[in-house]
């Protein structure tokens, strides 16, 4: 799978956070509405109603640095409605997106981790908006159906809690409370 990368255990979910919102560009379905993208519940979904390509927008308030977007895709639940073949975009705002990556599915069913890392730099992206796009479906499937989306940004080292080391041999008698 070109573009995805094993998940690390240090993320911070940014639409957690209510930094951004989540929006499509097409008709959906009102009780399957981009509000279940985030509801975390995998027996949930979005579904799409209309032509491909079927767009999530995720836009942030201010350039946010995102390192990896993820997915819940269900292909046992979802057949036809399972995409196969998605498009990362991001930009300022509708008008520059530009892809970053593509890539293509056969019957996924779980997490699909997505590296937003710049290939150049190996750095986090920062962005204004994210767009996930089905470009096509499983089976020629017309409409969409996506279970889960997160993003994370990387996680801020903090210098609270950080303790200088203590090599001493009466730092090293006193490192440990009883």
């Amino acid at each position: 799978m070109a573009g995805a990368t094993r998940l690390e255990t240090r993320r911070r979910d940014v639409i957690g956070k209510r930094r951004g919102r989540y929006t499509a560009t097409e008709r959906e379905i009102r009780s399957f509405g981009v509000d279940q993208l985030r509801d975390d519940n995998l027996e949930t979904y979005w579904q799409s109603d209309g032509s491909q390509p079927h767009l999530v927008n995720i836009q942030f308030r201010r350039r946010t640095t995102v390192k990896m977007l993820c997915i819940y895709a269900d292909y046992k639940s979802d057949e036809s409605y399972t995409p196969s073949k998605i498009s990362v975009r991001v930009g300022n705002n509708f008008h520059n997106l530009q892809e970053i990556r593509q890539l293509e599915m056969v019957e996924p069913s779980g997490w699909i981790h997505i590296s937003l890392l710049n290939q150049r730099t190996n750095e986090p992206i920062s962005t204004f908006m994210i767009q996930i796009a089905v470009l096509a479906n499983h089976q020629n499937g017309r409409d969409t159906h996506m279970r889960q989306i997160k993003v994370y940004t990387p996680v801020e080292e903090s210098s609270i809690g950080k303790f200088p080391r203590c090599t001493t041999v009466d730092f090293m008698m006193y490192r440990t409370i009883r």
